[in-house]
């Protein structure tokens, strides 16, 4: 009994640890910038195939729940804000940024202004393409697991400081959203986000 109850307290020490350390990273290098026009960049994982994976598919779904105001809860106006897909070659004759789109347009009927980036081999390179997409908005939603979308909003930091002061947050956190895998993902976004500096990995106010 008492070996049973020290790892069900393990097993619920490691989810909450997974889930504060995600949610933690979703609120790193981001501000509450207003604006009337919103550039939303979701990043694309390796997709060896001819449709998108479950990876992809759920960035994409997050990506269009960020379209949405995370503050005001309404609607940002079709003609104000892109979602941009960012993602090279797939190795299945097409790229990530298509599959996302297609993904989007046909499965989830997304009707609002898509742009593709389909360069990118790095999270370095996805930056380093959408800059020209999104030089000319008010704010900058950056989508992806929460690890790697605080790693993307270091390097726009890195590449264009006056475009990263235009970041905000995005919906790619939710409360117990991939709750079981959060721990794993957490492990891994602590190795992944090794390569950050300290005033790189500070919680915004």
């Amino acid at each position: 009994m008492r070996r049973a109850t020290g790892l069900a307290t393990a097993a619920v020490a490691a989810l909450a640890w997974g889930e504060w350390l995600n949610w933690r990273w979703s609120r790193v290098l981001v501000g509450d910038r207003a604006g009337t026009s919103t550039a939303v960049v979701v990043l694309g994982y390796r997709n060896p195939r001819p449709t998108a994976n479950l990876i992809n598919r759920w960035r994409v779904r997050a990506g269009l729940r960020s379209v949405t105001d995370a503050d005001s809860d309404v609607d940002a106006d079709a003609g104000e804000t892109r979602v941009i897909f960012s993602g090279g070659e797939n190795g299945a004759g097409g790229t990530e940024a298509q599959l996302m789109a297609d993904y989007a347009r046909s499965v989830l009927a997304f009707d609002g202004t898509v742009l593709l980036e389909d360069r990118s081999r790095t999270t370095w390179e996805n930056i380093t393409n959408v800059i020209p997409l999104i030089e000319d908005v008010d704010r900058i939603k950056i989508v992806s697991q929460p690890a790697h979308a605080l790693k993307a909003r270091a390097y726009l930091r890195r590449q264009r400081p006056d475009l990263a002061a235009k970041l905000v947050r995005a919906e790619d956190y939710r409360v117990g959203e991939w709750l079981l895998v959060k721990p794993l993902l957490a492990l891994y976004g602590l190795w992944t986000l090794r390569v950050l500096e300290s005033d790189e990995r500070t919680v915004s106010s």
